[in-house]
């Protein structure tokens, strides 16, 4: 009996998708929850998986194709066994049973490989040596495939075979390849590029001495993880201070809807994470009532989903401020761009030792550039060079995160 698979129900925000990949073809035998199809969206890749065991009977939405919410992309035959499939088997068995009757029957001539030139006799093993033929270019008619002087002779005689024409390829040639952009990377082509006309963009820049945080981590990322069983890393640090920050400065949390300013009451952080696909930003919800483990075990689950494609819409829904960290990639220095209708975000980059003066002495330190990118109609640049300055303190001086300060 035939069963319709259907498209996922897409949420309000997302109106189409597309057939990004068939996993299994009409005929093949599926197991009940395997993956059969991926729909890409303009969020997110969604996974449709098999109703039970059986076959996919027709693909009605091929790759490529535009599909709608719950629209039918392929017909299911639970429990079944693809006729054209059983078909291909007796052919491939018939194709054998006849191969092995050839053989019987002696329609196949039986060449013997020829031995190694140790085996062969005194004389032949002398007129290979003059010729520079291999023994294994020559074919043996003798006893055994044992090659006589005769063999060797007749290989002599053959013409050599025609030497492959050199490819015609010109000298300097370059190479095109042209594929067609994923939904997913033409849906964040076309965010960054609205962000850079639709708003009054600007950056602000400052640097972190990052010593006394990596100092508390060395000392006690052993301690963390044992009583946490996660990873002490440097996002939750940034994570935490932003949340801070974002209290004393309101108008960076807040985002422009038409005529009306949107202030939140609640820190809904994104942090923008590279996958194959593209650029998404999940989003940690309600961070000021996050604990540090609680950060770096949100941030490497969403990471891990990133990298699996398993990330869902309702992971990157939303947010209030986001964080970006270009210098897991080694970048320097970078100018962020808005992930809007937010009004800021958070540029992180490499840490690198430069000689800094400390109190009329000259000292290498570990530092860090940070960018703060923002929306001028919204945030005025006091507001952006204070915010970023409370980030700043705040990671320097550690304990005024844990003592609120």
């Amino acid at each position: 009996m035939a069963t319709e698979i259907k498209a996922p129900v897409f949420p309000e925000s997302v109106a189409d998708g597309t057939i990004a990949t068939w996993h299994k073809q009409p005929g093949e035998a599926v197991s009940r929850d395997e993956v059969i199809c991926d729909i890409e969206t303009d969020k997110v890749v969604l996974e449709v998986v098999a109703p039970a065991d059986g076959t996919i009977a027709t693909i009605i939405k091929g790759e490529g194709e535009t599909v709608l919410s719950n629209e039918v992309i392929a017909q299911f035959e639970e429990g079944a066994v693809s006729g054209a499939s059983q078909t291909q088997a007796v052919q491939s068995e018939g194709q054998v049973e006849q191969a092995a009757s050839k053989t019987e029957a002696g329609a196949a001539p039986v060449v013997e490989r020829a031995q190694p030139v140790a085996d062969q006799a005194p004389a032949v093993r002398k007129a290979l040596t003059e010729t520079g033929i291999a023994a294994g270019d020559v074919t043996g008619t003798g006893r055994g495939g044992r090659i006589t002087k005769e063999d060797v002779a007749s290989h002599q005689a053959k013409p050599a075979a025609p030497a492959a024409a050199p490819l015609s390829v010109a000298i300097g040639e370059r190479i095109e390849k042209r594929v067609p952009m994923t939904r997913l990377r033409k849906r964040v082509a076309e965010r960054l590029l609205a962000a850079t006309q639709s708003t009054a963009m600007l950056t602000t820049f400052n640097e972190v001495n990052m010593k006394p945080i990596m100092e508390m981590r060395a000392q006690y990322k052993d301690a963390f993880e044992k009583r946490h069983g996660a990873r002490l890393g440097f996002m939750s640090f940034f994570v935490k201070a932003a949340t801070e920050a974002l209290k004393r400065y309101p108008a960076v949390n807040a985002s422009i809807d038409g005529d009306d300013i949107v202030y939140h009451g609640y820190y809904d952080i994104g942090v923008a994470v590279s996958s194959e696909r593209g650029l998404v930003v999940p989003v940690l919800r309600d961070t000021d009532r996050m604990n540090y483990a609680e950060v770096e075990n949100g941030i490497r689950a969403f990471a891990g989903k990133a990298r699996d494609g398993k990330l869902g819409i309702e992971d990157m829904t939303g947010g209030t401020f986001t964080i970006t960290n270009g210098g897991t990639f080694g970048s320097l220095l970078s100018t962020p761009i808005l992930n809007t209708p937010q009004t800021a975000i958070l540029g992180m980059h490499k840490i690198q030792e430069r000689p800094m003066a400390v109190n009329g002495q000259v000292e290498i330190l570990p530092m860090m550039y940070l960018a703060l990118s923002y929306d001028h109609r919204l945030i005025d640049g006091k507001e952006a060079v204070g915010f970023l300055v409370a980030i700043k303190e705040l990671l320097e001086e550690p304990a005024r995160l844990i003592l609120d300060l």
